[in-house]
């Protein structure tokens, strides 16, 4: 891959069978243990239990197949996200119900190594850092402006001093900051249940008193 000319042809790209299933699950394994850099063809293509020329004949370079590796993991996280039954609560209750989601994701140890390793190579692939964000924090700031739609169109919070989706970011950095520097910076430290439910009930309390209309408290 980026250390070796592929075999392949210019044209392969992934093909969806079990073979490449197995090849996305040997880099999977391989980059988040190792990083990226570190990483070789000859390490993925043993975990995934394939040929070299298997491997190419799917992913055409290291990069192409790490960009599939954030991907499917970013998906797998945000469609569990999404599957939160959050009809019928409170907003506060929406939003503490999407803040202890998100801690599970980013907070996991695979999570913080996807962290490292993307964020590692950012100089050298600031293509695949951006995909990272567009596809993993961007769009769970999606998924929480939608319902913050449903509160404003309630009246319940107003959001013109900053717009809706500045407001879905602040309260996604709000959950994340503190919980995700604290994991990074303490490799091996597993946050109790206890402090995750610290660190959601003081971004949700922040969060609702600064855009609540009229200082409610009971969003």
């Amino acid at each position: 891959m980026s250390e070796e000319a592929a075999p392949a042809s210019p044209t392969a790209s992934p093909v969806a069978d079990d073979k490449a299933a197995a090849v996305l699950a040997g880099a999977r394994t391989v980059f988040l243990s190792h990083g990226f850099s570190a990483a070789t063809t000859d390490m993925i293509q043993r975990a995934a239990g394939v040929s070299k020329a298997t491997v190419y004949a799917r992913y055409r370079t290291k990069e192409d197949l790490f960009r599939a590796v954030i991907e499917a993991e970013c998906s797998r996280h945000l469609a569990n996200v999404r599957a939160l039954e959050t009809r019928s609560r409170t907003l506060a209750d929406v939003l503490a119900a999407l803040g202890q989601a998100y801690l599970r994701v980013v907070l996991a140890p695979e999570a913080l190594a996807l962290f490292r390793a993307v964020v590692g190579e950012a100089p050298r692939f600031p293509e695949l850092a951006r995909h990272f964000y567009q596809v993993g924090p961007n769009g769970f700031q999606a998924i929480v402006a939608q319902h913050l739609d449903r509160a404003a169109a309630d009246a319940q919070v107003d959001f013109s001093l900053v717009g809706r989706d500045m407001a879905a970011s602040q309260f996604v950095n709000l959950v994340r900051g503190e919980a995700q520097m604290q994991c990074l910076t303490h490799p091996g430290s597993i946050p109790s249940q206890a402090q995750c439910d610290q660190w959601v009930a003081a971004a949700v309390g922040t969060f609702v008193r600064a855009f609540a209309r009229g200082g409610r408290a009971d969003l």
